[in-house]
């Protein structure tokens, strides 16, 4: 098969880093299966982010409408309000895929060896997407973003990264 002469070799896709953020977790909410498979609801009881344009803290009251689906991944559907460290609020949602090798799965939900798994032995990606009125941070409203997330002890935390 030939390539169509209508696709153009462009550049690769750079990044660039945004912030970490931890998002602290209560206890999970269990809603049980559905036709699509077991969904849990994850809502958060706070975190904090830090990165070099931008720190601050979650807020309480967002969270992950999780799907786990019937070949063990999860789907992502997450709704969480930052409040920068001078006060500006920034609605974030973000979908993702948390991916584990069945040999690790059993590990990965047992608390006290949840934190010891290296990430790179699963796969746990999202694409943030932000909201803000306020105009010290409108740049974020035009941003499409990439994160790496991997559990920490009472929640999970991810690497942000804009995509340039």
């Amino acid at each position: 098969m030939t390539t169509d002469s209508r696709v153009k070799d462009i550049d690769e896709i750079k990044t660039t880093h945004l912030f970490d953020m931890v998002v602290d977790l209560n206890p999970p909410l269990k809603v049980g299966k559905g036709p699509f498979g077991h969904r849990t609801i994850f809502t958060a009881a706070g975190g904090s982010f830090d990165g070099p344009r931008l720190r601050g803290e979650v807020l309480t009251g967002g969270g992950d409408w999780g799907l786990y689906r019937p070949d063990g991944g999860l789907a992502l559907d997450v709704r969480l309000t930052l409040r920068t460290d001078d006060g500006a609020l920034v609605h974030v949602t973000y979908g993702g895929r948390w991916i584990v090798p069945a040999d690790l799965r059993a590990d990965i939900v047992d608390p006290t060896k949840r934190t010891g798994i290296d990430p790179a032995q699963y796969y746990f990606r999202t694409a943030p997407l932000f909201e803000t009125g306020t105009m010290q941070y409108a740049w974020l409203n035009d941003l499409v973003c990439i994160g790496s997330g991997y559990p920490v002890e009472g929640g999970v935390a991810y690497r942000v990264s804009q995509v340039l």
